[in-house]
Order: structure tokens, then C-alpha cells, then sequence
């Protein structure tokens, strides 16, 4: 996208240390911001300095949330090279996002060229400790200032970074996961498979429930029947039985993660086991119940691998793993951020330098 024009920041901030980032609280010196009008199509790409938004109080997004986001990461490798890890996959879902919530469809290319612009001008606020990252969140809002339902007129997209730590304070430790009964999150039809805030927002209640309790996350069941697995709240979920990695299929009312594709790609790659299929909670505890439910963990772009050490549902708690991270979870999570920083060769061409 040759045509971006850039405005500099009159001083460029300073990345905190490795011990100060927590995750999406500190952002760098600029952004990339794209406007959409009705028969003009996207235009007046620009990178600025960082700053508020001047926006006007009857903009559709606040009114009836016609909005999308994506999350992804860049990494600094032990050779200081800065990369991007599976650019494309999620550029593409972005657009994926677009089409469920009638946002006109963006020139993935475009994006990229412009996202990689962007990391080029901010190379210095990529973290290079392990376990750390740059944390971009691309989103695109309708603010065109209407009230009343309709598919908007005007757009803006933004893409925004963050230097980051770990997504959870505990580290890479198993989590405690209440298996939701009383909420639903998505169903077929709905906007379940699309990354825009009404499903965080749907998810908060059922959230702030489960920490109330003592849990860290919570696992939804679908909505028709109200017994088979889902997703968690900010992951994905897989499950190691028998010697075999299972997760439930995409459709339509579960997000498509990027991450989850990887375990399932390096799962076959490494000659286990893989199944994308519908799987009931009954049937997790009856594995448990027999001896053969070996592993159950999450995967998602901010937390890369999540290890699941309890899962209660309807009072029964059971633990898995004597609440130890599982041998497998290690294996994905080493291999994954391995690639990420440099340390495992990139044999599945999943990195994109920043030039």
C-alpha cells in the first residue's frame, strides 16, 4: 500500500521493561487508521501517533455494535529479526468476521503491507524476553453517527499495538475451568464464529460468575442441548483421550482459532491421533471415570497453550493430570513459542519477517 501516508510521533515513548508489561495496557508511539464510505470504498490509509479518537455520540458501533477485531503476534528471535506468526490466517479471518457483520470486505494484501509498514516504524517496541510479544489487535467500527438499525454507511479500521507479557498472571500453570449450565454463549445461525465484542460481552456475566467461585475460565456448552462442548471463553479446547486429540468441530457457533489449527496441524504431523468432532461433556467425564482422559487444554493467540487442571460441571469436580501441566501440553507449548522466537526451525513456513 505505497500510498500510506506517515505522521510521526514529536517523541518516540520508550519500551518498558520485561517485568513492567502486563498484557494490552501500554501501547506504542502509532497506528494505522482506514476509512470506508459508501461508494468509495476504503481509502485515506495513514499511520499517526497513537491518540484518542474523536468520535461522535450517535455512531452506529456504540448504538447497535457493528464492529469486528482480530488478535495476532509479532516476536523478536534470538537473532533480532521481528516476525509474525501466521499472518495471513488471520487477516483472512478478519475478513471472515467482516462478511457476519456486514462489514465490507478489506484487500488482505493491502492490510498486510500496511500492518507490516506499521511493525517496520515500530521495530523497537517489540519485547525480545521468552514468553513476551507484540500484541496487534486490528478492529474496524461503524461511525457513521445514525441511530436506527441499518448496515452502516462509514467505517474506520484501526490497527493497534501492544507490547505484552503473559496473558495469565500464573504463568504456564493449569487453570480451573467451570463448565457453564446456566448461560449460553453462541448457536448455528448466530455470530458465534465471528471475533466482534457482543461475544466477549456475552461472556462477562457467566465470567465474573465463575471467578466468584474460584475458577479461572469457563467452558460453554451449546445452546440447543446443553451437553456438548464448545469452546472456553478466550480459547479453544482440546482433549487428549486414549492417545487421541480431540476438539470439537467448527460449526458455526465456534470461533476458528488460528492457534487451534497449529496444534491440530503439528498433532498430525507427529503421527497422532487427530479429531475435529462434536464431543459431550458426559463423555469427558466418562473418559475420566475409565482411566483415559490423559490431557485437556486450551489454545488461543494471547495464552499460545493453556493447561486445564480441573474441570467442574454441576458441583462434580474432577482433576486431571494430578492439576500438573501434561506432557503434551509441554511438548505444543515448547514447540509453538519455539518457533515463535527462533529457537525450533520455522519448517511450516508459519513466520513473516518484518523487513
Amino acid at each position: 500500500m505505497s500510498d500510506i501516508t506517515v505522521t510521526k510521533v514529536k517523541q518516540v515513548g520508550v519500551l518498558p521493561t520485561d517485568k513492567e508489561l502486563g498484557f494490552g495496557t501500554i501501547f506504542t508511539d502509532h497506528m494505522f487508521v482506514m476509512d470506508y464510505t459508501t461508494g468509495k470504498g476504503w481509502h485515506s490509509p495513514r499511520i499517526v501517533p497513537y491518540a484518542e479518537c474523536a468520535n461522535y455520540p450517535a455512531m452506529i458501533v456504540f448504538h447497535y455494535g457493528q464492529a469486528i477485531f482480530e488478535g495476532m503476534k509479532a516476536f523478536r528471535t534470538e537473532d533480532n529479526r521481528i516476525c509474525v506468526f501466521r499472518p495471513y490466517e488471520y487477516l483472512n479471518r478478519f475478513n471472515r468476521s467482516a462478511e457476519k457483520l456486514c462489514i465490507p470486505k478489506m484487500d488482505v494484501e493491502q492490510i498486510h503491507d500496511a500492518l507490516f509498514q506499521l511493525l517496520a516504524l515500530e521495530k523497537n517496541w517489540v519485547p525480545g524476553q521468552l514468553g513476551t510479544s507484540l500484541y496487534i489487535r486490528p478492529f474496524v467500527v461503524a461511525d457513521e453517527p445514525h441511530l436506527g438499525v441499518k448496515v452502516a454507511d462509514s467505517f474506520k479500521l484501526y490497527i493497534i499495538l501492544s507490547p505484552v507479557g503473559a496473558y495469565y498472571k500464573t504463568g504456564f500453570n493449569p487453570v480451573s475451568i467451570k463448565v457453564e449450565d446456566k448461560y449460553v454463549r453462541a448457536i448455528k445461525g448466530g455470530l458465534g464464529e465471528a471475533k466482534t465484542p457482543a461475544n466477549y460481552a456475552m461472556s462477562l456475566a457467566a465470567q465474573q460468575d465463575a471467578y466468584a467461585e474460584g475458577f479461572g475460565q469457563v467452558l460453554w456448552l451449546d445452546a440447543v442441548h446443553r451437553k456438548y462442548i464448545e469452546e472456553v471463553g478466550t480459547m479453544n479446547i482440546l482433549f487428549k483421550i486414549n492417545g487421541e486429540i480431540i476438539t470439537p468441530e467448527l460449526n458455526g457457533s465456534i470461533l476458528g482459532g488460528i492457534t487451534r489449527k497449529t496444534v491440530l496441524e503439528l498433532s498430525r504431523s507427529w503421527g497422532l491421533k487427530t479429531t475435529e468432532r462434536q464431543i459431550s461433556i458426559d463423555e469427558v467425564y466418562d473418559a475420566y471415570a475409565k482411566g483415559q482422559l490423559d490431557e485437556v487444554f486450551g489454545s488461543g493467540t494471547a495464552a499460545v497453550i493453556s493447561p486445564v487442571g480441573e474441570l467442574s460441571w454441576k458441583g462434580q469436580r474432577i482433576v486431571i493430570n494430578h492439576n500438573q501441566t501434561g506432557p503434551y501440553a509441554q511438548k505444543l507449548f515448547d514447540y509453538i513459542t519455539g518457533v515463535q522466537s527462533g529457537k525450533i526451525a520455522d519448517q511450516f513456513g508459519w513466520m513473516e519477517e518484518v523487513r
